[in-house]
């Protein structure tokens, strides 16, 4: 697990044995305040007699595949990591640059490489509605993603919101640049071709997404609450298990889901 002391890591750790697996390596990095620690004491559970460590290769020693939900430069690093040991690396985490994006997907030559912005079954499913929701009734219904983060969340709009809104981007033969972050003052009438996104923060939620197809005299909303970390901690968790095995290559949760 890499970002064993970050919430999902802890989530992650969590629920391990309910998901069949078992950790054998906890990952955090250099100078981290939780380095040397138990990682199952501090996910919640019993003793592991696993520390903590900042030591890619030691922690992947015994590993067949690897969880990442940490920072992009530690995924990053992480990967080169993988592709010396030819273990498979599930990446939840999000806030990649375009060049960080495109340099972790060419480790998926060397290894099997899943990558998802958000783990949750529920929210794959969410991903497919609306993809098919977008074919079927086209840029004549107008595209809004909201979505609802807690206080301590660092990028916006989220990695789930950002998959949506390339999903309603690449259905409706548009480009990121169609793509209004909020509204304010005297905007005028709404754009045919344009996409709406709104980040919205405070509290303990955990995730709430929804997309909006709004047409003349008709809406669809499509909507994913979560409410537990231990929703995406378990479908990070099936990846991981998916994944051990695969040939190198760039999967997503579709694969795993069987919707690809």
């Amino acid at each position: 697990m890499s970002g064993a002391a970050g919430r999902m890591g802890r989530a992650i750790i969590g629920c391990q044995k309910q998901a069949g697996l078992e950790l054998v390596g906890a990952l955090e990095r250099s100078g981290s305040e939780y380095l040397g620690k138990d990682a199952g004491t501090l996910a919640g559970i019993d003793e592991l007699g696993i520390s903590i460590t900042s030591d890619a290769g030691a922690a992947l020693k015994d590993a067949a595949a690897v969880i990442d939900f940490s920072s992009p430069e530690n995924t990053l690093a992480l990967a080169e990591v993988c592709a010396q040991t030819a273990t498979g690396l599930v990446v939840g985490t999000t806030g990649f640059d375009e060049a960080q994006k495109k340099k972790l997907q060419e480790f998926s030559s060397k290894i099997p490489l899943l990558i998802s912005p958000n783990m949750s079954l529920g929210v794959n499913v969410l991903f497919h509605l609306t993809r098919m929701a977008a074919q079927v009734l086209g840029p004549d219904y107008a595209a809004e993603v909201t979505e609802i983060h807690h206080r301590h969340k660092k990028d916006a709009p989220s990695g789930t919101a950002v998959k949506l809104l390339e999903i309603l981007e690449e259905q409706f033969g548009l480009s990121s640049n169609d793509v209004v972050h909020g509204r304010s003052g005297i905007t005028g009438e709404r754009p045919r071709n344009q996409i709406g996104s709104h980040a919205l923060r405070g509290g303990d939620v955990v995730g709430d997404h929804t997309v909006f197809l709004l047409g003349e005299g008709e809406r669809i909303e499509i909507t994913h609450r979560a409410a537990s970390r231990n929703t995406f901690a378990m479908g990070a968790l099936r990846a991981a298990k998916w994944l051990d095995g695969q040939k190198p290559g760039l999967y997503s949760m579709d694969s795993v889901l069987g919707l690809s």
